[in-house]
């Protein structure tokens, strides 16, 4: 009897010790899994955070380039300029004053062609940051976290209007909140225990 008893003991420890053995390594696991999934979330945000910032410096090089009132007058100071040198040097082979002009047109209108061709090349530079921030978006719509599925879709519309700086900051500091607040590190049970006392 008293075998029996030991052995019941024995079997009733191994199985204590077994399910405390089964329950601390699904518990690492899913801390190990967890700290994955933080990881790779805030690789993802770093992504899309470069996107943006490539997307806004491209936009901002634009208006820089050729949206400015000094660079349109610019590129009509150097139309004009291109018209009287292409008329002057008709005049002077011997050209009529309509010959002159027409090549004076000419040359002003290959200039702006030029011009027109280069500011395209720089409108399609954003191209280039609106696709790496699409990239960047894709896993983070897939989050388990709705708080950044749903600010990942506010960034991605602000991105829509990149000229609205104001918006689009604006998503970008909604993004980063859900983000931090997605891979802040969870409370102990001791620390759940305390705030659940004091509420």
């Amino acid at each position: 009897m008293d075998k029996l008893i030991e052995l019941a003991g024995t079997l009733a420890s191994g199985a204590v010790i077994a399910v405390l053995a089964s329950w601390l390594t699904s518990r690492a696991r899913d801390h190990q899994e967890r700290q994955a999934e933080i990881g790779a979330l805030r690789v993802q945000a770093d992504a899309m955070t470069v996107a943006v910032m490539e997307l806004q410096s491209a936009a901002a090089a634009n208006r820089l380039l050729w949206e400015g009132t000094a660079e349109r007058g610019r590129t009509f100071l150097l139309a004009v300029l291109a018209f009287a040198g292409g008329a002057a040097r008709a005049r002077i082979a011997g050209g009529t004053d309509m010959q002159s002009g027409l090549v004076g047109f000419g040359r002003a209108a290959e200039l702006l062609s030029r011009e027109r061709v280069a500011s395209k090349q720089t409108v399609a530079a954003v191209r280039e940051p609106l696709t790496l921030a699409a990239t960047a978006a894709a896993p983070l719509m897939r989050s388990s976290d709705p708080t950044v599925i749903a600010a990942t879709e506010q960034l991605l519309n602000a991105l829509s209007d990149v000229e609205n700086t104001a918006r689009l900051e604006a998503a970008l500091e909604t993004f980063g909140r859900a983000v931090n607040a997605a891979t802040a590190p969870g409370l102990s049970w001791w620390a759940r225990r305390r705030a659940a006392r004091t509420t």
